[in-house]
């Protein structure tokens, strides 16, 4: 599929997607999506659509807490714009690291997360630190209003049934690559 293209085909999406082209046009469906018979699918609509389904309509402000390696290559990952993100705002607790700049963004003290949370309307955090830190810094988040969290660290943080929290462990996903490999 061209970066340039209008529209794409259903077996185009099914390449991207690992799936077959029938399994495309009835998830499609589902959307409301119908492409055209040897057209295929308005990419515009069909992102819009998409959009629309997973309810990311508009952006949201985005907060990473941690300025390491791994919350430094994410305030530089360009992808998240696509799709309505922004980082608004990199917090630290390295004192080395506050006033100096990730991209464009001034990294800030971590004890000023409240301010931050509540002057740029952020409401989801992104935990970048150690695993020793991280519930803490979930529990400054929740403090200050954010109610979806995407935990980076290596180990499970809790919090209350109002607030959405997603684990993303790299360790477990290397495994699970790893099974794969050995399946014949």
């Amino acid at each position: 599929m061209a970066e340039s293209a209008s529209t794409c085909s259903s077996e185009e999406l099914a390449d991207v997607a690992g799936v077959n082209a029938a399994q495309v046009r009835k998830d499609l469906s589902y959307l409301g999506s119908h492409g055209t018979r040897g057209v295929g699918y308005d990419i515009d609509e069909l992102r819009s659509q998409i959009r629309k389904a997973l309810g990311m309509l508009s952006n949201h402000a985005v907060v990473i807490i941690g300025a390491g390696n791994l919350g430094t290559a994410l305030a530089n990952y360009r992808g998240f714009e696509n799709w309505g993100f922004e980082i608004e705002a990199i917090v630290e607790v390295d004192e080395d690291k506050i006033g100096t700049k990730v991209d464009d963004i001034v990294i800030e003290s971590l004890h000023r997360l409240k301010d931050i949370v509540e002057a740029k309307q952020i409401k989801i955090g992104i935990i970048a630190t150690p695993p020793a830190a991280a519930q803490a810094v979930a529990d400054r988040l929740v403090d200050a209003g954010v109610k979806s969290i995407l935990n980076l660290a290596p180990t499970t943080v809790k919090t209350g049934d109002d607030v959405s929290v997603r684990r993303v462990d790299l360790s477990t996903e290397l495994g699970i690559l790893a099974y794969h490999l050995n399946r014949p």
